[in-house]
């Protein structure tokens, strides 16, 4: 009999995210940050399949006959680039209003993407050619049985893309002291103690049966915003197939 897949929902971290659902489409509303980062995201994910399936990097439409999942999805900010990049998408959120905020907004833009309330464990026996989770990991209750989810969620010859912010004095300054300070970041999003460094998200990885085969920096320019770039101490990004 297979093994009972461990609940991963921190229903308090949840509650958080649900609470602000009603604006997440909004640049300027508690969302703004996530709308911020979604460009670097996106370049990096573009670049990441492009390499894996040997896209051109002209086409409009690179994960056309690909099936992907995102989870921790949020009301689909990244999810519905994705789905207009080709692919048959599914959204995971542990937050019911934030997957009625997302099957609203995919609806009125004509996008068809299954949204699932619930964790990647609600997914039981699906798999997808591309798992992405992206700010979610330092969310969860338990990053190890997640991350053994995204892997069992991921089909032969798939590719996972994660994001998460590195437990650095850095990302306390900026994410926390000044973010949620400031009110750019709501208040209580973040706890310092659960982010995870490069090394530990590589070893939970390993564990899944993984192998991280990329892995960059997203930094902050005044002059060009986030980007891609060498620089880890704030946050970064890891492509991984299995091993």
């Amino acid at each position: 009999m297979a093994k009972a897949m461990i609940a991963t929902i921190d229903r308090k971290e949840a509650e958080h995210f649900g609470k602000l659902a009603a604006d997440w489409w909004d640049p300027k509303g508690s969302s703004a940050m996530l709308h911020r980062l979604n460009p670097a995201r996106l370049g990096y994910i573009r670049a990441a399949v492009d390499a894996h399936w040997g896209g051109d990097g002209a086409s409009f439409t690179p994960l056309a006959g690909k099936t992907g999942v995102d989870v921790g999805c949020g009301a689909g900010l990244l999810t519905e680039p994705l789905a207009r990049l080709g692919a048959a998408m599914t959204g995971v959120d542990a937050a019911a209003e934030n997957i009625g905020a997302a099957r609203a907004h995919a609806a009125a833009g004509g996008l068809a993407i299954d949204y699932v309330d619930g964790g990647i464990e609600d997914l039981p026996g699906r798999s997808f050619d591309m798992v992405v989770s992206m700010e979610v990991i330092e969310h969860v209750s338990d990053p190890a049985a997640f991350v053994r989810g995204l892997a069992n969620a991921l089909a032969p010859g798939g590719l996972m893309i994660l994001s998460t912010p590195n437990r650095t004095p850095l990302s306390r300054l900026a994410m926390i002291t000044i973010g949620e300070g400031t009110g750019a970041i709501p208040k209580g999003t973040h706890d310092w103690r659960r982010f995870i460094n490069p090394e530990e998200l590589e070893a939970l990885l390993a564990e899944a049966g993984m192998r991280v085969i990329d892995r960059q920096g997203l930094s902050f320019s005044p002059a060009r915003g986030f980007v891609i770039s060498p620089n880890e101490a704030l946050n970064y990004l890891v492509t991984a197939v299995r091993a």
